[in-house]
């Protein structure tokens, strides 16, 4: 039986400085995977930028916009970064994405590269579960006026300048007061996000089923300053009270210097990110996995 997706784009791990070993060997695992899939009866096509930096040849190349009108699948190889950027793209034109991890396992990446050839067949053919992941739809607003727009995967961290002290934080949610916050910053993070740098700053895990947000405190100058989770239905405004060299970062991707006054808006985005896992797969095993619980026992 052979693949129902009949264009698959590849899209590779790179980045700037990378070893000429580390290029070397994302091409190796490229060529190998793009060789399988034409033997499962796929289209293969390489994503713009995979193609110009590990100098893969010998497949048509597209841009992402084009990717997103012509390909029925974008097959991942790289880690969580990686997906996050490509997911980020193509969420608007519904491609679905299945990430193959080249190194340790990911949270979104989840099928490690020497068993690509026995868990991506199967798959391709059907045999696969659709976890869909929610968008942060994030703008800054200063006297009014929308000054950066940006969408977020994982979360939108508002922070304090590198040499400053706390900076002061008006929350407010569906225009509804919180509070005024005085920490090192603020994040606001989706169900995917919580396991990354809202985890670390001691937030809660948000099964990605769950329509919500976790918002998050960095360091706050108030111990009752808790995490609380929010429906992500709503809007959260978050204006920048007091605090020089103010930050806000969506996704560890873009950031924006921010002013006295500035209000950062967060909502759902429209739309959202098709992930494509294993039959059979399961979030806790990722977990499980990924947080190493259960080491050790029986």
């Amino acid at each position: 039986m052979t693949s129902l997706f009949r264009q698959v784009a590849l899209i590779g791990k790179y980045h700037a400085g990378a070893t000429a070993a580390a290029v070397a060997g994302s091409r190796a695992a490229l060529e190998d995977i793009a060789r399988f899939l034409l033997a499962q009866g796929c289209e293969v096509v390489l994503e713009h930028d995979t193609a110009a930096n590990t100098g893969l040849a010998g497949y048509p190349v597209l841009d992402v916009p084009a990717i997103g009108a012509r390909c029925d699948l974008g097959l991942v190889v790289g880690g969580d970064g990686t997906m996050l950027g490509i997911g980020r793209q193509l969420a608007r034109f519904g491609v679905p994405l299945i990430g193959i991890n080249q190194g340790r396992l990911g949270f979104v990446t989840d099928i490690l590269l020497e068993q690509y050839p026995q868990v991506l067949g199967p798959m391709l053919r059907g045999e696969h579960e659709e976890d869909r992941r929610s968008l942060i739809d994030a703008c800054v607003l200063r006297d009014g006026d929308r000054v950066f727009h940006a969408q977020a995967m994982n979360d939108v961290v508002v922070y304090r300048g590198a040499t400053a002290g706390m900076v002061e934080l008006r929350v407010e949610v569906d225009g509804h007061f919180v509070a005024n916050q005085r920490a090192d910053g603020l994040i606001v993070a989706t169900p995917t996000g919580s396991t990354a740098y809202a985890l670390s700053a001691g937030g809660p895990m948000l099964h990605p089923a769950n329509p919500a947000w976790v918002l998050v405190p960095i360091a706050p100058h108030t111990l009752s300053n808790r995490p609380i989770v929010l429906p992500d239905s709503g809007e959260i405004a978050i204006e920048i009270v007091a605090g020089r060299d103010a930050s806000a970062n969506f996704d560890m991707q873009s950031l924006a210097s921010l002013l006295h006054g500035d209000r950062i808006l967060v909502r759902r985005s429209e739309h959202a990110v098709r992930f494509l896992h294993p039959r059979g797969w399961s979030y806790f095993d990722t977990l499980r996995r990924k947080l190493h619980w259960n080491e050790g026992g029986s």
